[in-house]
């Protein structure tokens, strides 16, 4: 995993002196009061790089390599431009003192140890409405419109744009098709069908479900919010994440929370998954010890090294709940953010490279070289790899598309679900107090006036 993919990117920025706690549908995040930089006053669209441009980025799975090389392209087709890119697992603790020091770099990625909507509330982001409303890097039509509309928007704060998306992840859930065609059994398309397919799967002596216990937040992603979606549709996880109150216990979440304990006493899940990591469930995943895992699109580079001779793995949406009022092509997506600091040195020289960085070729070359999709329309044309076809059809097909932002706005309630829903599956909870558990803990969120709040 990218250490922790989120719909956005969550932690606490400590060290930044006056920062209040804080990785969709399709629409934009808003509320909380205005950052005093205001959209207009963002860098319009440059042209190409000059002098120095530094880059810092998170490096998880998918390195920082592909970012020097795209440096050096860049740096061979504009002579006098200089680029550096820094890059580590734990890069945000580099870029805290520096953002408090007003010296931060141009250009960054800072993983998600590092809150960036804090960042925009206090006026040290970037706003790039202006850049985005300037020509793309081809020169045809404007930056913006070569983004994914439903993706873009979620870097938005108030109605102004202060990060960019690059790579996104699609969650779902895994199966191995040959597996699957050597027992006859069929993708389970409604819940219903998972508790029929599930029955024989275990009969087969094979888990029907396996899960990253240790990181409880696979499970929320792949089972409890997308069946509040499909069971209450957009209005169950919205007034969630709108922090409503009584949203989460309400009989969509209530629902969604006793799948998963029925999944539980049926004995559907890998016994000893709460324990397990998330490369040891999905080892066992791939070596056939369980049928079927939640996950995000970023699996197979993560697991291909340790892949058995043989396996396969291909996605599918989570089962539906049949006659819910969600719409049965949701999809739950999380991307990766960029910015610009308000205090960077070269501005304009980073707003150049990016728009660079996401022109249609080197997109393209990004999913070719990763195996993950990108925020770009069109990157995901020609070469694809296998696994990334049906999620991508998936994106595309479906009407509603969204994320849990609320993991990244509000950290401390998003603990207390996973917490909670550890102990859930560990049938310390029943469905009823888990929802009062988590209720209690958004209530408690809903009354902290330090907290700045958000609306879908």
């Amino acid at each position: 995993m990218n250490l922790r993919p989120l719909p956005l990117v969550i932690g606490a920025l400590v060290a930044l002196a006056g920062c209040g706690d804080s990785k969709p549908d399709s629409s934009a995040s808003t509320g909380g009061d205005k950052p005093e930089t205001s959209k207009d006053r963002g860098v319009a669209a440059p042209g190409p790089a000059k002098g120095t441009v530094e880059v810092a980025a998170f490096k998880g799975g998918y390195g920082t390599d592909f970012y020097e090389k795209t440096a050096k392209d860049y740096e061979a087709a504009h002579p006098g431009v200089t680029i550096t890119v820094a890059g580590d697992p734990r890069i945000w603790e580099q870029l805290r003192p520096r953002f408090v020091g007003g010296t931060p770099p141009d250009l960054t990625f800072p993983g998600w140890g590092m809150d960036h909507w804090a960042l925009a509330e206090e006026g040290s982001l970037e706003p790039l409405d202006a850049a985005l409303d300037g020509p793309a890097d081809d020169g045809k039509g404007k930056w913006r419109d070569t983004f994914e509309p439903s993706l873009i928007k979620l870097g938005e704060l108030n109605g102004t744009q202060y990060v960019l998306p690059y790579y996104f992840n699609v969650m779902g859930w895994w199966y191995d098709p040959g597996v699957f065609a050597k027992h006859g059994w069929t993708p389970p398309k409604t819940y219903d069908e998972l508790l029929a397919l599930s029955a024989k799967i275990k009969a087969a002596g094979i888990a029907p479900i396996t899960f990253q216990g240790k990181y409880p937040y696979y499970m929320m992603e792949g089972m409890l919010m997308p069946w509040a979606f499909s069971i209450g549709g957009e209005k169950a996880v919205k007034d969630c994440q709108n922090l409503e109150p009584g949203a989460w216990k309400s009989d969509a979440v209530l629902k969604s929370a006793g799948m998963i304990a029925e999944l539980k006493q049926k004995g559907f899940f890998q016994d000893g998954a709460t324990a397990l990591s998330h490369t040891q469930s999905q080892q066992a995943f791939l070596e056939g010890k369980a049928a079927m895992i939640p996950c995000g699109t970023w699996l197979y580079s993560e697991m291909k090294a340790t892949m058995p001779k043989g396996a396969a793995m291909e996605f599918m949406l989570p089962p539906v709940v049949a006659g819910g009022a969600g719409d049965p092509t949701a999809i739950l997506i999380g991307i990766e953010p960029w910015m610009v600091p308000a205090q960077a040195k070269n501005k304009e020289g980073a707003i150049a490279l990016f728009r660079y960085m996401t022109s249609l070729p080197v997109a393209k070359k990004f999913v070719q070289e990763k195996g993950t999709l990108m925020a770009i329309k069109g990157s995901d044309e020609g070469d694809l790899l296998p696994v990334l076809k049906t999620p991508s059809a998936d994106f595309k097909a479906s009407k509603a598309v969204w994320s849990d932002q609320f993991r990244g706005w509000y950290p401390a309630l998003e603990k207390e679900v996973e917490n909670a829903l550890t102990a859930l599956v560990n049938g310390e909870l029943t469905p009823q107090a888990f929802c009062d558990r988590v209720e209690a803990a958004a209530e408690k969120t809903r009354k902290d006036d330090s907290i700045t709040k958000h609306k879908l």
